[in-house]
């Protein structure tokens, strides 16, 4: 990125990056976003939420338009609840997927987000409070024909990495594993679909290049995006793959790392 070119776009992840560790995004984050929109940024939520998990995030940061959501899995428009697009994992894909994870992790729990809703078998235990009013349990999550936006899988007594590193050759090829950072919980999308993948269809549709994006996250899902825009900022407080991985650095989520970034560039 020139630095005599301001960024077209701003993406940003928001659990670990936007939002402070209370989830809420501050008042100097917010005054940054709208200096960015108004000097012509677009600001594009990139996160493993689904749509259900940011629209309130929207109204708190005053951003409206265009949300990647669910990984890359799902683009939502804020304005209207609508889900635009979606790229869902193929129910079969997502059995041979769930079958070789209980095998590497026994008694995982599985879990399916539908984009609208959340599907969980009894042994998937965890329970998110933007969620529960979307939860419904089932004996399996592939009964019924219910779109699989993202296959969950929990496993509390591993860390997300240990899980990822005991399924990844199994299920390489398959579909897309990664994680946010959750401990014991991993996330698997269709093959090829990724956080970064969808940004660059956002960004070829509005004629940006990926030189004119600034990206900023914290987790391993949050890779392939830093790696893609023309500056991508990991967070003080990212994964130690992220930090390796990741030229540039801000301050952390609580420290108003994404905001520090933007006065620099727009004020």
């Amino acid at each position: 990125m020139s630095s005599l070119t301001l960024p077209r776009i701003v993406a940003t992840d928001l659990d670990g990056t936007l939002l402070n560790s209370s989830g809420v995004i501050t008042p100097r984050t917010r005054k940054a976003l709208q200096l960015a929109r108004a000097a012509g940024a677009e600001i594009v939520f990139v996160t493993a939420r689904a749509p259900r998990g940011i629209r309130a995030i929207a109204g708190q940061a005053g951003v409206s338009g265009t949300a990647i959501c669910s990984n890359g899995a799902i683009v939502y428009d804020l304005a209207t609840d609508e889900i635009t697009a979606s790229h869902l994992l193929d129910r079969a894909a997502a059995a041979r997927v769930a079958q070789a994870l209980s095998e590497a992790l026994p008694g995982v729990g599985l879990a399916v987000e539908t984009g609208r809703n959340l599907l969980a078998e009894a042994a998937y235990t965890r329970r998110v409070e933007h969620d529960l009013a979307y939860y419904r349990e089932v004996s399996s999550v592939f009964d019924g024909d219910d779109p699989i936006v993202k296959l969950l899988a929990l496993s509390p007594g591993h860390t997300a990495d240990e899980m990822f590193t005991a399924v990844i050759a199994a299920i390489e090829g398959q579909a897309e594993v990664t994680h946010s950072g959750v401990d014991g919980l991993l996330e698997i999308s269709a093959p090829g679909v990724t956080k970064a993948g969808t940004l660059d269809m956002l960004c070829q549709e509005r004629g940006i290049e990926s030189g004119e994006v600034v990206a900023f996250g914290d987790m391993p899902n949050d890779l392939a995006v830093l790696a893609y825009a023309g500056a991508g900022y990991a967070m003080a407080n990212a994964h130690h793959l992220v930090l390796a991985a990741t030229e540039h650095r801000t301050l952390s989520n609580d420290e108003d790392g994404v905001a520090a970034v933007l006065e620099s560039l727009y004020g």
